[in-house]
């Protein structure tokens, strides 16, 4: 049975949306486009909350730009199963920009009202910070959000007209931030800094090659401390299952499998992501092992 997960809106007047990346919803500049970031700072994070008439668990979300959240039935990449995000002023308001909550835990899926969930895309360009809809069969985690109430509402919401919007004038900020916990629920303020270490990381091709040296790599803030955890996540960043996590030796530049306990002190790392379907990935292979696990370090 699903529950409703409008509890988290029906005081706030604009909330900011946390994917399980760590990640913002934002509205882009261009007034079309809809991503992940991680500023908490910025306006284009910042989604102002509308109510629609005659439907009781259903919400609009308007972004800085006067745009609404928008789920359109385009295939975001040809041949995939997400659909396109985007922002859209519609002359007409209509269920393409309407959203169920749904409450899951402390945090919330968005539905579409055509049985779709709004998703946070992990893994390598073009899908890394995208922002889809689809109803997943893996990542499920992808489609959970947190809900940031940077706004509170005076007076009980208002109903809005489904050819009306609400006036989105914001006139002061507070910061509630209602985090994910497994049995209960916290409230901090939301510009908190976020504890853990920045991690870089690079993939090598299927023929051994990699640019560590050339360019910086992406990089993501990793809160965990055993290397089975960053295993995991690497996986989840890069979208590849089944990798080595190494290192390069400062000294004379050779890779190196890590096995050992991370680097103390949340000190920043730098590691290169390879994947078992490299050339080289045998000659990280301990010779007694032919195990996955061992050759990642769990």
């Amino acid at each position: 049975m699903q529950v409703s997960g409008m509890d988290f809106f029906k005081k706030a007047k604009a909330v900011r949306l946390k994917s399980y990346h760590e990640k913002y919803l934002t509205a882009d500049s261009d007034e079309e486009s809809v991503t992940q970031d991680r500023s908490i700072s910025s306006k284009c994070a910042k989604w102002t909350v509308e109510f629609v008439e005659g439907a009781e668990n259903v919400l609009r979300l308007k972004s800085c730009h006067g745009r609404y959240l928008t789920a359109l039935d385009e295939q975001f990449l040809l041949g995939v199963t997400g659909r396109k995000v985007v922002q859209t002023l519609p002359g007409k308001l209509n269920s393409s920009v309407e959203w169920e909550p749904i409450r899951e835990g402390m945090q919330v899926k968005l539905k579409t009202r055509y049985g779709n969930y709004l998703r946070a895309n992990g893994g390598l360009p073009p899908w890394r910070n995208s922002v889809t809809h689809d109803i997943p069969h893996r990542h499920h985690d992808w489609i959970l959000w947190d809900v940031d109430v940077v706004e509170t509402r005076a007076e009980s919401p208002p109903k809005i007209s489904r050819s009306d919007s609400l006036d989105d004038d914001l006139s002061s900020e507070f910061h509630l931030r209602l985090q994910s916990h497994k049995f209960n629920s916290s409230v901090e303020d939301s510009s908190r800094k976020s504890e853990g270490r920045i991690i870089y990381y690079y993939v090598m091709d299927d023929d051994g090659n990699v640019n560590d040296e050339i360019e910086e790599g992406p990089c993501f803030q990793f809160k965990g401390h055993r290397l089975e955890e960053l295993a995991q996540k690497l996986e989840e960043e890069t979208g590849i299952e089944d990798i080595i996590v190494c290192s390069r030796n400062r000294v004379n530049g050779k890779l190196y499998p890590l096995r050992l306990a991370l680097p103390p002190n949340n000190s920043t790392m730098q590691v290169i992501v390879v994947p078992l379907t490299s050339k080289v990935a045998n000659d990280f292979m301990p010779a007694t092992s032919t195990s996955t696990e061992d050759v990642r370090g769990l």
